[in-house]
């Protein structure tokens, strides 16, 4: 009786909140409530100690179980969020097949979506009034068979359709993928490629709530890459996960997303701390933050990110996202479009919430346990040069197995330590942790410190000068095999060999690109071996006008 009275209720009030709207010009959606709410009357009074959401349930039910007889391809949703997008509505059919048509009505807090077939439409209806719980923007909405049989939208105002053409793109384009993962699955396992900067589990929570609820995350590193477990309660929100997120950026030009499907159908979660997260079982304890503690063998943990409570990050649209932005704001964080769509995959994070790898404390390390014999401000401008444009170094004069290096930015600060403390230089374990100074100080003029500390603002051996350098997508840690670029024509595999030899070290492999020789993978024997061979080998004249480029490698001959 309760419900039956609910119903009455929640009806006639949507009935009066929107009696006023039936002369607007987008008349279909008013047309379509008062089709719905004609001859019903007024019910009791709704209890204010219960959940206005979940009373509603029972009511909106019944509505949309009027309506599963009258299939049709378009989908009415209601209860959108005032800050809904059509990325965010269209988000919702992707799973179910192509879309053809979108048309949002904000001031009602309604939308329509035009299916390419009855098939597809049906399918979606019946999923979500049966199985899932359709989420845009966190707030549950509401699915059911429109009245109407297409939508018409060329009357839109043109800022309006400009939006709608945008998100219709992105989302012919997913329509247009095949998925050559496994079959899908509840679980998603994300890997964060090229990561500049450190990602937590918070963050990834924010984004792939975006699509569904969340009910449990772990997080780990494998192989030197961060990695991450994502459950959620149906196959369907992953499957729409995956398509709208595989393939972003979560930073400009950084830190992207590739997903796939886990073979595990469920995730056991021990412990609720910044490693894993059972979102559904909140009492759990946190553990012991230090260890990894989920189950997972060889799993080092998480990167901690320094970077909590800052403002978010903006990111630059191109294209038809740019337009649409300035018609009226198409937040481009709903879809990954494949390579050739000519338009940005990098996530809006401005929207998100996320937050912003500005600062990190500073752009000064402390550098400690050189072998002081043979590491000089040149030598950790290259090896610190991998990671960032090194700006001064300066060796401690009274304890030379100490140094200062100074950073252009404190993000790349951040990542030269991430990936060189505790590694070997010179048979020296160095340890790398952040510095208390903000710079690195010159000697004052007529004094000499006997060539310990440079000045390399100008070098021109600076790999990031050049916004959104190529340079980024190409950090890795320290390995055995290097990448050498820049090679020229006349050089030989001998002559690289030989050289790369007189470092000290074993050349075991090597290997020119076969699609391009200017390009090659050589091995060393270690990677301390490898670490000596690119503090003397990058820049190396090879030919009176050709120096050879040497970084890390992510790959193996």
């Amino acid at each position: 009786m309760f419900a039956v009275t609910t119903m009455f209720t929640t009806i006639n009030m949507v009935y009066f909140s929107f009696r006023g709207t039936r002369k607007s010009g987008l008349k279909r959606g008013s047309d379509e409530l008062f089709s719905q709410t004609s001859g019903v009357s007024n019910g009791g009074v709704m209890n204010p100690h219960t959940d206005h959401r979940d009373n509603n349930n029972d009511a909106k039910k019944v509505k949309l179980d009027r309506n599963l007889n009258k299939p049709s391809r378009v989908v009415h949703v209601r209860n959108i969020p005032n800050e809904a997008m059509e990325t965010d509505v269209i988000n919702l059919g992707v799973p179910f097949g192509r879309i053809t048509n979108v048309l949002l009505l904000k001031g009602k807090n309604q939308a329509f979506l035009e299916m390419a077939d009855e098939t597809s439409a049906m399918a979606m209806v019946k999923y979500y009034n049966n199985s899932g719980t359709p989420i845009v923007r966190g707030r549950t909405v509401y699915v059911q068979f429109s009245n109407h049989k297409e939508l018409k939208t060329d009357s839109m105002n043109p800022s309006s359709q400009v939006s709608t053409q945008a998100a219709l793109q992105a989302a012919q384009a997913l329509s247009s993928q095949t998925d050559t993962q496994g079959g899908p699955n509840t679980v998603l396992r994300v890997i964060v490629d090229n990561q500049i900067y450190p990602i937590t589990l918070d963050v990834l929570h924010q984004i792939f709530s975006r699509v569904g609820k969340v009910l449990k995350i772990i997080t780990f590193t494998k192989n030197g890459t961060f990695q991450a477990l994502i459950q959620y309660p149906d196959v369907i929100t992953a499957q729409a996960a995956k398509l709208s997120l595989d393939g972003q950026n979560i930073y400009n030009g950084c830190c992207t997303l590739r997903i796939d499907y886990s073979k595990l159908n469920n995730l056991n979660v021990k412990y609720n701390n910044d490693k894993s997260r059972d979102f559904t079982n909140p009492g759990l304890p946190m553990g012991d933050t230090g260890l990894d503690g989920i189950g997972f063998r060889g799993s080092l943990g998480m990167m901690g990110s320094p970077f909590a409570g800052l403002s978010s990050l903006g990111s630059p649209l191109t294209a038809a996202f740019a337009a649409a932005a300035a018609a009226g704001g198409l937040p481009l964080g709903a879809f990954a479009l494949p390579s050739g769509t000519g338009a940005s995959t990098t996530l809006s994070l401005a929207g998100l919430g996320l937050p912003s790898p500005q600062a990190f404390g500073g752009c000064v390390l402390l550098v400690s346990n050189l072998n002081e014999e043979k590491v000089t401000p040149d030598a950790l401008f290259i090896l610190f040069g991998v990671y960032g444009d090194v700006v001064r170094v300066k060796i401690l004069f009274n304890k030379k197995d100490n140094a200062l290096v100074q950073m252009s930015e404190p993000h790349q600060a951040q990542l030269a330590l991430t990936n060189l403390d505790k590694i070997k230089v010179f048979g020296k374990e160095i340890r790398v942790n952040p510095s208390k100074h903000q710079v690195v100080q010159m000697p004052k003029e007529g004094q000499s410190d006997a060539g310990l500390t440079k000045d390399f603002t100008n070098s021109p051996l600076h790999r990031f000068k050049k916004p959104g350098s190529k340079n980024y997508q190409n950090i890795y840690p320290p390995s055995a095999t290097l990448h050498l670029s820049n090679i020229p024509a006349s050089v030989t595999e001998e002559d690289i060999k030989k050289s790369f030899q007189d470092t000290g070290g074993d050349v075991v492999a090597f290997k020119f690109f076969q699609k391009d020789r200017k390009m090659a993978l050589i091995q060393m024997g270690s990677i301390e071996e490898a670490v000596i061979a690119l503090i003397k080998m990058h820049n190396y004249q090879v030919t009176e006008s050709s120096h050879l480029r040497v970084s890390f490698s992510k790959s193996t001959i």
